[in-house]
């Protein structure tokens, strides 16, 4: 199949372009600003499936947004009306299609060419009426404000809210382009009460909650808390986010605490899933010796050789196990149990720990005696 882009150096045509060549059976035919409109109709008698993202946001003369928006789109028309055969077309349109400013009259007049078009030539026309798209590779000052905030906040600019209360309506990137692909590959529409393609999820936030999450994803290199970032908008948020780190700062520091016996690092907090950690020991050291009312662990030794010995608090019971970096082996301590682990080999133990809980030094739940 081939597809063609209009567009496709813009944000929602660069991220579409990525996952289209990740296909084998597509090829990409790209139209971009630097190309002139007459070279559209040769482009469109060669391909089989039309993504128009095309548009002007923020011209210096008002005048550009008909050029740009709705003038191209009637060449583009008047192209797929001209090969004879039906199309199909993903129209990138816009929320602000339904006001009427400069560009919102620019889109809307560009919706009804394709409307038109659907009449006379009976290709499928899919419009999309956009909220604010956020995700990688949008312009800052340009695209939305989620890239704005985010290009602030990791360079230490400050960032401008008028109305904190404001609601912004949002749609991930991926989301946009994974529904675009799947109109693509022939799925039905899915329309919404005045006729235009929906994309979902849809996210409902304010500009200080927005500015707040964000905050909280620069400060968790210092604190260590990390937000829930495995799902919904928190997780699109953060990938977006990260997107705009430059190379220097992929990586940060995490405080090392040393002694005689090795080393302890904390990784990675959660708000309510405990914490992620560390520890070396030199041959023959034994860390531990405490156990716990409520907290639990799990240990993973990574490299070396580990004696862990267990005594029941209550009954006196005893017992120990032995496990190594060769064969991957959890150890969970059990609360009531005092518990110890000492490296029996002959080079420096390296072990991963998990606890349930955050560290509270006011009420820590470790209580010490030796086995």
């Amino acid at each position: 199949m081939k597809v063609l882009i209009t567009g496709a150096n813009g944000f929602i045509g660069r991220n579409l372009k990525l996952r289209l060549m990740e296909r084998k059976d597509v090829e990409v035919i790209s139209f971009t600003r630097d190309d002139e409109p007459a070279g559209l109709p040769a482009l469109v008698n060669d391909v089989d499936f039309i993504f128009h993202l095309a548009g002007v946001n923020r011209p210096k003369d008002p005048k550009e947004f008909l050029v740009g928006n709705a003038d191209l789109t009637r060449v583009l028309c008047d192209a797929i009306s001209a090969n004879g055969r039906a199309i199909p077309v993903v129209y990138a349109s816009s929320a602000q299609a339904s006001q009427d400013n400069p560009y919102g009259l620019s889109k809307r007049v560009a919706e009804t060419l394709f409307l038109d078009l659907h009449r006379d030539t009976g290709s499928a026309t899919y419009l999309f009426r956009l909220p604010n798209v956020f995700g990688k590779w949008s312009r800052p000052n340009y695209n939305s404000v989620v890239s704005t905030f985010c290009h602030n906040i990791v360079n230490n600019l400050p960032i401008q809210i008028n109305d904190p209360s404001a609601l912004l309506t949002l749609v991930y990137v991926d989301d946009v382009v994974g529904r675009f692909i799947q109109l693509m590959d022939g799925a039905h529409s899915n329309l919404d009460a005045s006729g235009f393609e929906v994309v979902n999820p849809q996210y409902t936030t304010s500009l200080s909650n927005l500015a707040r999450q964000l905050y909280a994803f620069k400060d968790s290199r210092s604190t260590l808390l990390t937000e829930r970032v495995g799902t919904g908008l928190v997780r699109s948020l953060y990938s977006t986010y990260l997107s705009y780190l430059p190379s220097n700062s992929f990586s940060y520091t995490v405080p090392l605490y040393g002694d005689a016996r090795g080393v302890f690092v904390e990784m990675l907090k959660t708000p309510d899933c405990g914490q992620f950690s560390y520890f070396t020991a030199h041959p023959g050291i034994t860390r531990g010796g405490h156990y716990h009312h409520s907290k639990t662990e799990k240990f993973l030794v990574m490299k070396g050789i580990a004696c862990f010995k267990f005594r029941n608090m209550d009954t006196l019971e005893e017992f120990e196990m032995v496990t190594s970096g060769e064969v991957p082996t959890i150890v969970e301590t059990v609360p009531g149990w005092t518990h110890n682990i000492t490296n029996i080999g002959d080079d420096e133990m390296l072990v991963m720990l998990w606890a349930n809980e955050l560290f509270d030094r006011e009420n820590p739940d470790t209580y010490a005696c030796p086995l």
